[in-house]
């Protein structure tokens, strides 16, 4: 699996994961991009290794991405049990090995699902984030003692390597939110603003008065402030408000 025919070098797994961070649109296209880059790298000809990445970021639910459809199946068992090799590989921060489900007592209802799938040993890489983000790459094989020493050595140097892309990914991905949470609160105010202005006008009234008036239809219409601002700006006949920030 891991051999010079497969392996590719440090500097061209390098290269690659940082040319998918820049081509992604986002941090889930990475990681399905991700997922099949290790599943190629990790597997031989004939033998196939199944590759998924789990991900959980603080108060967002987790993302699975996966080498192949047989791959997504069983990665979802993930968050099927409260206890599973990817949650512990995150959460202690090293790897786990299952050699052979059938043997392994250590989660008994999840070893039963995955050799349900034919699934025999299981391999969970904690990948080195920031901050509340987790991930793990999982790696399935029908084959029971699948990963020895010099495999998961190498699995281990691969997970490495992709660590600081991934750490990339999510770190743009934090960026991008940020800038539409900006560009929407920016948007936001502009129409409260401008609603606030016109009732200003109407009601010749000071603005922390037009902003009562506004805050009150809010409460009594059961509405959203942004949206009966909204509402009053339409009211004049000018269209849906446009705003010039390009963020």
């Amino acid at each position: 699996m891991a051999g010079e025919s497969t392996a590719k070098t440090d500097t061209s797994i390098t290269e690659h994961l940082h040319e998918l961070v820049l081509n992604s649109s986002d941090v889930e296209d990475f990681l399905n991009e991700l997922a099949q880059v290790s599943a190629r790298n990790l597997s031989q000809p004939g033998d196939e290794i199944m590759c998924a990445i789990t991900l959980l970021r603080q108060r967002k639910a987790a993302t699975v991405a996966s080498s192949s459809p047989d791959a997504k199946a069983i990665a979802h068992l993930e968050y099927e049990f409260s206890e599973t090799p990817s949650l512990t590989a995150s959460t202690v921060q090293e790897s786990i090995h299952v050699p052979d489900a059938r043997d392994d007592g250590r989660w008994p209802e999840y070893s039963s699902a995955v050799l349900a799938q034919g699934i025999r040993s299981v391999l969970a890489l904690p990948f080195q984030l920031e901050g509340g983000t987790k991930a793990a790459l999982l790696l399935y094989s029908r084959q029971p003692g699948r990963f020895e020493p010099r495999i998961l050595e190498f699995a281990e140097d691969f997970v490495g390597q992709t660590s600081l892309a991934l750490r990339l990914a999510v770190r743009f991905a934090h960026y991008s939110e940020t800038a539409a949470n900006l560009r929407a609160t920016l948007e936001s105010r502009t129409v409260i603003d401008m609603a606030v202005g016109i009732i200003m006008a109407q009601n010749r009234c000071s603005q922390q008065d037009a902003f009562g008036i506004l805050k009150t239809a809010s409460s009594t219409r059961n509405s959203k402030l942004h949206d009966v601002a909204a509402a009053v700006v339409n009211s004049l006949g000018q269209g849906p408000v446009r705003t010039h920030y390009d963020g």
